[in-house]
């Protein structure tokens, strides 16, 4: 983009936000952008200020990036059986197969979530938990539900996060009548690439995530390859093969920092009680598919 079309690309958004002050101001909207009215805080809908993404015209988490257009999907079915080669990571009993996020991947602490009603719960606060095994290439399958009733608003409602490796974010929001940036939306690569569309299902129902993903491969500290990633969010694509562009980072730009070639699955810990079930793994090798 030119100096020139960038300027007026900036001058564009100036104008909406002028038009964003009077639609708050008009009480027709419960979102604004910061900086808010003097002691005023809502719920940030995007930034401004964020850097710009390699090759793109929109900053990390850029509040006039399009949202994704709306599908509807019917109700969530009851939780299918995993496959037979599947590892079962919950299967609605316990914690067995988790642990607490720790540095050290050898301190091997308790999960401090709960189960409650064949379900994992987050206990804000308490940390991120992340599986005992780890994996490479995979399919993913996980199941989850924002809180109900809703709080809050923008990030602030039904957040957490699917991390495979333990680096890589797919973000879990309960993105069902709640503004937000569009590269924080339920399925989004977080910070990176919105979703396809928005399929997520009112709070209190079940949505699920099938995860296609191919690890990152390194030479010593030289990325060879990055890692790519397919998602279908309640069975309709929302992230086709896309290329990863780093570690999950909120509101700047990432890159990639050698790890094992193998990692955990995380769930995060964003201080809502939102719930998972259902969640196993299928370990791939997509580079010997590949060759097939």
């Amino acid at each position: 983009m030119s100096r020139i079309s960038r300027a007026k690309f900036e001058l564009t958004k100036m104008g909406m936000v002028l038009a964003w002050a009077m639609i708050v101001g008009s009480g027709r909207s419960g979102w604004a952008e910061e900086p808010n009215a003097p002691g005023v805080t809502l719920p940030r809908i995007g930034y401004v200020d964020s850097p710009f993404l390699p090759n793109s015209r929109w900053r990390v988490h850029d509040l006039y990036r399009p949202r994704p257009s709306i599908v509807h999907v019917a109700p969530s079915p009851a939780p299918a059986s995993p496959p037979s080669d599947a590892v079962v990571l919950f299967d609605g009993k316990d914690l067995s197969q988790w642990m607490k996020r720790v540095d050290d991947p050898q301190s091997l602490q308790p999960a401090g979530w709960e189960v409650k009603d064949g379900a994992i719960v987050v206990v804000g606060g308490s940390g991120d938990i992340q599986s005992i095994a780890t994996f490479a290439d995979c399919q993913l399958h996980v199941e989850w539900s924002a809180p109900t009733p809703p709080e809050g608003g923008s990030q602030g409602r039904g957040n957490s996060g699917v991390y495979l490796m333990g680096h890589y974010e797919i973000q879990i929001l309960d993105s069902h009548e709640n503004t937000s940036y569009a590269d924080g939306q339920a399925g989004a690569v977080y910070g990176q690439y919105p979703p396809l569309v928005n399929v997520t299902r009112p709070p209190g129902e079940w949505n699920s995530f099938d995860i296609v993903f191919e690890a990152p491969r390194f030479s010593g500290a030289r990325l060879e390859r990055p890692a790519y990633v397919t998602v279908f969010q309640n069975g309709v694509l929302v992230q086709y093969h896309r290329e990863i562009m780093g570690v999950a980072a909120h509101k700047h730009t990432t890159e990639y920092k050698p790890h094992a070639p193998a990692g955990p699955v995380l769930l995060q810990d964003h201080g809502n009680p939102t719930r998972f079930r259902n969640i196993w793994v299928r370990p791939l090798n997509l580079a010997q598919s590949a060759d097939q």
